[in-house]
């Protein structure tokens, strides 16, 4: 969607926040593209790849022991597929399109263009918890270590890409806590932020 003014939204959040149904009723409410998973699909569309090999190395940090670059080209496919999906993005920041996009290291590949909005999503533990118990069917001891785990490999992520670290606040414009306003209350907040944005 290209709007009368180009704006960037990049969501970054913690496992459980709710961060990705908060992105996309956002970008919903905003009438905007809303890049997460679908932007796989436009990978295998553009590349004629198979979108479940994808799928296993997205948003992982390459495993630097069985990984090597040789003349440039690395045999990390963790690697191959970040590259695509930051040229991606690029790409459709480059021809004015307005988005919202999570994850992915948003929060720094768009450096250097003025209107991108960052922000962080998290929520306490007892919220994350129950989050994750209900989408995934859990017990609440498992629920945890999945909140860990995927904390973990998203900072691994981020970290290994970017000069900035996850979950730092001086990186983004905004850090919400979900648990406080709830889903819609969030979805709400923000849209009002964006709207005073983009009229200042």
């Amino acid at each position: 969607v290209t709007m009368e003014k180009q704006i960037i939204i990049s969501i970054s959040r913690e496992y459980g926040s709710g961060g990705r149904e908060i992105g996309e009723k956002l970008a919903n409410k905003l009438e905007m593209e809303f890049y997460d998973r679908k932007l796989l699909e436009s990978i295998y569309n553009v590349n004629n790849i198979d979108t479940n090999v994808l799928h296993k190395f997205d948003e992982k940090a390459r495993k630097k022991f069985f990984s090597r670059t040789v003349r440039g080209m690395s045999n990390s496919p963790e690697l191959n597929l970040a590259e695509m999906q930051f040229n991606l993005l690029k790409q459709r920041a480059a021809d004015g399109d307005s988005f919202v996009v999570l994850g992915r290291c948003s929060d720094e590949i768009f450096l250097g263009l003025a209107d991108v909005v960052k922000i962080f999503i998290r929520a306490n533990l007892d919220a994350k918890v129950k989050r994750v118990m209900t989408k995934r069917e859990m017990d609440a001891v498992t629920a945890v270590k999945t909140i860990e785990r995927h904390d973990k490999k998203r900072r691994a992520y981020h970290d290994y890409f970017c000069q900035s670290k996850w979950g730092d606040v001086s990186a983004y414009d905004i850090c919400i806590d979900s648990s406080k306003l709830d889903i819609d209350g969030t979805v709400e907040f923000l849209y009002e932020y964006i709207q005073r944005y983009l009229a200042r």
